[in-house]
């Protein structure tokens, strides 16, 4: 059922737009090789990513800083796969993933049909926990950024979703009403529930497979958010 009196879609950015976990694994595996690091990343890999998880609901949390991220993610890794590293080794990582993140941009699958078969009848934007200094160099490098109006971080706005005040401050640099509005992202709590909890609509993409109640608009792959908008 299509959706009624939508003006501007918001979007999150990683895990929904731009493919995170195939990018940083590219970029782990061009930063051990740079720094001579001998681990398998597929066994990195396994532990890393629920590891990050954790630390960014942290972060989101208020909970942690931004070089504790950083560092932390890195270290416990480390920790659970044996693997012994020093404190000027592991900043060294954490530098280098940052510097070379954007230099893989593979985006999913029906990102770039979305975005133009929606762009003719919406205003787009981005809302983003994302470090600010990565996510410009995402949306250019990825030829994507023409596509949205305004793109705001959470950097920008002092908070994190789902605080309500990054919903307010996007809407306020879009110039848009709540009720003209919705956010798309992968994160039921930080995109969904933190919209909704704001008062503005929303859809869950959901590739995580999250059992979701039966009231929240859900999509398993992009090209489906045509049945909404």
């Amino acid at each position: 059922m299509k959706i009624k009196n939508i003006t501007d879609v918001f979007f999150d950015l990683d895990h929904t737009l731009w493919d995170f976990d195939k990018n940083s694994a590219l970029t782990f595996d061009k930063i051990f090789k740079l720094n001579q690091v001998e681990i398998n990343i597929s066994e990195f890999l396994s532990y890393y990513e629920p590891i990050n998880l954790s630390y960014w609901k942290l972060y989101r949390e208020e909970k942690i800083d931004k070089a504790s991220l950083r560092y932390g993610r890195l270290f416990d890794t480390f920790k659970k796969i044996g693997f012994n590293s020093s404190d000027d080794l592991i900043h060294k990582l954490s530098e280098d993933y940052i510097d070379n993140l954007t230099t893989h941009n593979h985006l999913f699958d029906g990102t770039l049909d979305i975005l133009n078969y929606l762009q003719s009848n919406y205003i787009l934007h981005i809302i983003t926990n994302g470090f600010a200094e990565v996510q410009y160099g995402k949306l250019q490098k990825s030829k994507i950024d023409h596509y949205f109006k305004t793109v705001t971080n959470s950097e920008m706005v002092g908070v994190k979703k789902p605080n309500p005040k990054i919903f307010e401050f996007a809407l306020q640099e879009a110039q848009v009403s709540i009720k003209n509005s919705i956010m798309i992202g992968d994160n039921y709590e930080a995109d969904v529930l933190g919209a909704l909890q704001f008062g503005m609509d929303a859809i869950c993409f959901n590739i995580h497979k999250t059992k979701l109640d039966v009231s929240i608009k859900q999509v398993s792959n992009l090209s489906d958010l045509k049945v909404y908008l």
